[in-house]
């Protein structure tokens, strides 16, 4: 009897898991995917003049996957196309000095983020 019902719990579970599965991908193919932010911004000195060359580095807190971004000449970092569902941890590294480590929560829910990467001298 126990054995009968662990299978009609598995099944159970594998058909709710299938019904998940197939109505995500209705959604996608109905072309309402969950619409992508970007995250903008500055690398500074701790005098607030603007950082060329910093590396800026963005971490998937899911996948763990790193992406990076050398600033401009005034500074500025972009990184486009970024999942709305996941939360990313922002630093930047130049000549030694670091930035503290911002996080980008998916429970903010701007399409487009501006943040300011201040550095640290190294200690």
């Amino acid at each position: 009897m126990l054995k009968s019902a662990y299978r009609g719990a598995l099944v159970l579970s594998v058909l709710a898991a299938s019904v998940c599965v197939v109505r995500a991908s209705v959604v996608e193919t109905n072309g309402s995917q969950p619409e992508l932010r970007a995250l903008l911004g500055h690398v500074v000195t701790g005098q607030g003049e603007p950082v060329q060359k910093a590396i800026v580095y963005l971490k998937n807190t899911k996948t763990l996957a790193i992406k990076t971004y050398i600033s401009e000449a005034d500074g500025a970092f972009r990184f486009p196309a970024l999942s709305p569902n996941v939360d990313y941890e922002i630093y930047a590294e130049s000549g030694g000095a670091r930035s503290d480590t911002k996080t980008l929560s998916a429970f903010d829910n701007r399409k487009q983020v501006s943040m300011t990467l201040k550095l640290h001298s190294a200690k």
